[in-house]
């Protein structure tokens, strides 16, 4: 049976809650591999709208297995509020499960968070603020504390003494803040065991079971390649590896089982946050994209930067990822412009049109390929003989320059509106 990876193709909030959706209702297993919960997919089903942080799409369908992976960095209280609210909906947690291996999010981890954005004032990464980056710091740095340690008392309480007292050293003798309480921390998390600890499992072990008896399985994934903490524009990107690669160490899956992996771009781009953007708009075109594309963060709330779609990035994301097929959404928000433009490669490198997040520095010139747009709406299509002829010749223009084909087009936000191609 099929084992899927979605991967975002650009800087995340390509719309791949969408996508993740549809390809949960055809798997049997749906396991997000990184990040926490700075990210977020948005679903809709019929009237109801769902804005999922932590937990995997497949727990919108009652007979699907949802599991957080070990790469993913989880702040249990931001989980617990997750689960209850989903709860409170009518939506069933029998068939979820949470890695012992997966790191916490601590309320140090936030507490630094803020203070080194605001110590970096204008070069500021331009972070959720959750504590994530540092939680992986501290992975890195082999005193982070793990899921499974919640288990046993004795140990969360000694590993949870010697890392506030290192974290409130620093505190107090380099930022010069109060304190962190010891007991205040221990009691909280010691609560959230009591709704955890059903949860807790070795999910690797589980996934292994799962392939072996044939199971659909579909790994989701959570922010961009171009987010990649070492395939993103560094250094202004999450702390994890959100592109393909990030599956097999995430959640403990060999890299020979995955048979299929799905890109997510839109038909323009957008970003949440500081770094390079090339191709970013400061006219009315941007307004436009901003408003009509309803762009804002499901996490943040923050509004999106936009831009025209850059090919090079597309091209170098399928690339770092082994994509085999694309997702192209949005394609709707277009509709009306009578001129749209790509970008094909950038000034002064016109002999070669790679992206090099490397050789990024804010002062890239796009040069643009301009397609003629198109009056109708398309809202809603399901058939691609039925798109306007423009439509069909932007979608040909982007397989033609990343020699992937487009499989889904988006048009519109309900799960729906797509066009599948085969």
């Amino acid at each position: 049976m099929p084992v899927k990876v979605v991967i975002g193709a650009q800087w995340g909030d390509e719309g791949k809650g969408k996508v993740t959706d549809k390809l949960a209702e055809t798997a049997d297993y749906v396991v997000r591999y990184s990040g926490g919960n700075n990210a977020g997919h948005t679903v809709i089903v019929g009237d109801e709208k769902y804005e999922l942080h932590l937990i995997p799409s497949g727990v919108l369908y009652p007979d699907k297995v949802s599991i957080i992976g070990n790469g993913v960095v989880i702040d249990p209280i931001a989980l617990i509020t997750e689960i209850e609210g989903l709860k409170k909906r009518g939506l069933s947690f029998d068939k979820f499960y949470i890695s012992n291996q997966a790191h916490l999010v601590m309320p140090y981890h936030k507490t630094f968070d803020n203070l080194e954005e605001k110590r970096k004032g204008s070069n500021k990464i331009g972070t959720t603020k959750k504590g994530i980056g540092p939680a992986y710091t501290d992975k890195v740095a082999r005193r982070g504390i793990r899921v499974g340690d919640l288990l046993y008392q004795d140990v969360f309480e000694k590993k949870l003494k010697e890392v506030l007292d290192f974290k409130n050293l620093i505190l107090k003798k380099v930022y010069e803040v109060k304190e962190l309480s010891y007991k205040i921390i221990l009691k909280e998390y010691l609560e959230t065991v009591k709704l955890l600890k059903p949860y807790i499992a070795d999910t690797s072990e589980i996934l292994e079971r799962a392939y072996k008896d044939n199971k659909n399985i579909f790994f989701e994934g959570a922010q961009g390649t171009l987010l990649d903490v070492d395939y993103g524009t560094y250094p202004y990107v999450t702390s994890s590896n959100p592109s393909s690669g990030g599956v097999c160490t995430g959640a403990g899956f060999g890299p020979t089982k995955i048979d299929d992996i799905i890109g997510v771009a839109k038909a323009y781009l957008t970003r949440v946050g500081e770094g390079p953007f090339p191709t970013e708009l400061f006219n009315d075109m941007g307004n436009y994209l901003l408003e009509k594309g309803h762009e804002y963060g499901v996490t943040t709330g923050r509004p999106r930067r936009c831009g025209w779609l850059d090919l090079t990035l597309l091209k170098y994301a399928a690339r770092i990822n082994g994509m085999t097929e694309l997702v192209l959404t949005k394609l709707d928000i277009l509709s009306g412009l009578k001129e749209i433009k790509v970008c094909t490669k950038y000034k002064d490198k016109n002999k070669d049109d790679s992206f090099k997040t490397t050789s990024l520095n804010g002062k890239e010139i796009p040069i643009y390929e301009s397609l003629p747009g198109w009056e109708m709406d398309i809202t809603g299509l399901n058939d691609f003989n039925h798109l306007p002829k423009n439509a069909c010749n932007f979608v040909k223009k982007i397989e033609d320059y990343i020699k992937i084909p487009i499989t889904v087009i988006g048009t519109g936000p309900k799960r729906e509106d797509a066009i599948i191609r085969k």
